[in-house]
């Protein structure tokens, strides 16, 4: 099968950097996957993207060298089972409140005897290659999302369940459940240090530790702070950050 270079990296305790895909595009996604990002997100929750556009979408990325995911909508196994069928090598679950839900998103990312994944792979097995079935377990990523006070209060519980690759950390719900405004890049001391009791937790459970950002100070500040799993940036946000500069620029010369 395929290797996962995302998941072999963090399994030898290094880094990846990783982008967002919030517009539904699969030309956007293949742009995305030429820039060089370890690992690209399909985003199902809070993206443009529905399920009918997963697939033009992993086909985009598989172009290059990143390695596609998909952030469900829910942690609902036949959504998880069926984007992982069409060939993403790893999913992101959200909303991972408790031990019960964090088996639940393992059972569904797992064929027998380990989990309860259907079989059917009908584009995973030709992206992923001979023997998809017999090693899918093991190449398949499975992250969890901790951001919510639930979540929090029930912490070790869910990261020592086995099968958990990377717990990654959503930062605006996660100012929610602390009392906060939803803020993604929070510089308030009380968010970061929830922050970094979820990567303490994480060390302590062998899972690697992932956070979502949106700026370059914030992926620099969790990377040297030792995340594994560090989102950069979404497709719209430097499309429209570059169009700003830009135009700012040219504005500057009309007279």
């Amino acid at each position: 099968m395929r290797p996962n270079p995302v998941l072999d990296t963090w399994r030898s305790g290094g880094q990846t950097i990783g982008g967002w895909l919030s517009m539904n595009s699969s030309y956007g996604a293949e742009a995305m996957g030429r820039v060089g990002f370890d690992w690209l997100c399909v985003d199902l929750q809070h993206g443009a993207s529905d399920i009918s556009d997963v697939i033009p979408m992993l086909q985009g990325i598989s172009n290059g060298d990143t390695v596609p995911f998909v952030r469900a909508p829910w942690n609902d196994p036949a959504t998880i089972m069926r984007v992982l069928d069409a060939g993403a090598m790893g999913v992101i679950v959200p909303l991972v409140n408790n031990r019960e839900e964090a088996e639940r998103a393992v059972w569904a990312t797992r064929y027998p005897p380990v989990g309860g994944r259907s079989s059917g792979p009908f584009r995973a097995a030709m992206y992923g290659g001979e023997n998809y079935a017999a090693e899918a377990n093991d190449r398949i990523a499975l992250v969890v999302m901790i951001e919510t006070a639930e979540a929090l209060d029930n912490l070790d519980e869910i990261l020592s369940v086995d099968g958990i690759d990377a717990a990654y950390i959503g930062p605006s719900d996660l100012a929610y459940a602390i009392g906060l405004p939803p803020t993604g890049d929070n510089h308030d001391p009380k968010h970061v240090e929830t922050v970094h009791a979820i990567y303490d937790a994480c060390k302590r459970h062998g899972v690697a530790p992932g956070v979502h950002t949106g700026s370059v100070e914030f992926t620099k500040r969790w990377l040297d702070h030792g995340f594994q799993m560090v989102m950069l940036g979404a497709d719209s946000g430097f499309m429209r950050s570059a169009a700003a500069t830009q135009l700012a620029e040219a504005r500057a010369h009309v007279s």
